[in-house]
């Protein structure tokens, strides 16, 4: 098993950050590592969403546990490796957030392309940080 984890923090509210992650269709809009994205079903626990990162091939994540303006965590399995993302809100005192990417990889060799999962993190989250702020 590899775990990692990213955060940032920005002035925009949960609830301003949460509009972004249960709006599915516009994560390419902050997200430069979604090619396409589609999700089947409303933005809850159990339903799946199908997203192509560019130059790759497309696969399927499930929402398994979703909470409102606290956060969401996604499941891909493909093979023999799950990747579990914790899309994590908290509220700080400043009426902002801390928004927090914890991924757990179980899979052999996970401590090998673990990193290569989760590279872009860092950008995605200051892209997320920047699109919230400027929507505020």
């Amino acid at each position: 098993m590899w775990t990692h984890e990213d955060s940032i923090e920005t002035s925009a509210a949960p609830s301003r950050v949460w509009k972004l992650f249960s709006d599915v269709a516009r994560w390419k809009d902050w997200n430069a590592g979604i090619e396409a994205i589609e999700i089947h079903g409303p933005f809850a626990a159990g339903t799946t969403f199908t997203m192509k990162p560019p130059g790759q091939d497309a696969f399927t994540s499930t929402l398994v546990e979703v909470r409102e303006n606290e956060g969401f965590v996604d499941e891909a399995v493909v093979e023999d490796v799950r990747v579990l993302v914790n899309h994590g809100l908290l509220r700080l005192a400043s009426g902002g957030a801390r928004i927090t990417y914890g991924t757990r990889i179980t899979a052999p060799g996970a401590e090998t392309f673990g990193p290569m999962v989760t590279s872009d993190f860092p950008e995605v989250l200051a892209a997320l940080k920047a699109v919230a702020e400027r929507a505020e």
